[in-house]
């Protein structure tokens, strides 16, 4: 076994790869990722493209930077904002594209909700939360049934040796 295949496997024998993207059948996951990718993708197409009323990418990142976020931090809120959600849909690297939304929001309640109490009728943290507790729960149970993932699982990636 090569240094870099073993680094590569985790204790179990399992790559990184196989570890992403393992998954079991399960409906749960499949709502999980198309209720929050419906929820989340027009707000990152707001970023990205200017629809919607949003700013487009240029503006985005002007308003994010000028309100003290880095730019390299800026970038990626926008391109995972609206990128993470086709992941969602497709079921395919979910637990990153769930992670990736986990933090994209936790940053959003603080930095920007947290001021304005809970609810969301008043710009509070209501929503942005519970897009990262349903983006956590994917972390954690992987996509479920009708996934890319879980035809990775059941055999599209084999273990090596």
């Amino acid at each position: 076994m090569s240094i870099s295949s073993s680094v590569a496997r985790s204790e179990s024998g399992r790559s990184f790869i196989q570890g992403l993207v393992a998954t079991k059948p399960g409906w749960g996951g499949l709502v999980l990722r198309l209720g929050l990718a419906v929820m989340l993708w027009p707000h990152g197409a707001q970023k990205l493209l200017g629809w919607f009323g949003g700013y487009g990418f240029e503006g985005t990142m002007a308003l994010m930077t000028q309100s003290g976020i880095p730019a390299p931090v800026a970038f990626l809120v926008i391109v995972g904002e609206f990128f993470a959600p086709i992941l969602l849909v497709a079921g395919f690297l979910t637990r990153f594209a769930a992670a990736s939304v986990a933090v994209i929001m936790a940053g959003a309640a603080l930095m920007v909700h947290l001021p304005n109490g809970f609810f969301a009728d008043k710009g509070g943290l209501e929503f942005p939360m519970l897009a990262v507790f349903a983006a956590l729960a994917l972390v954690f149970s992987g996509a479920g049934s009708g996934s890319v993932d879980l035809r990775m699982t059941r055999g599209g990636l084999r273990a090596e040796g």
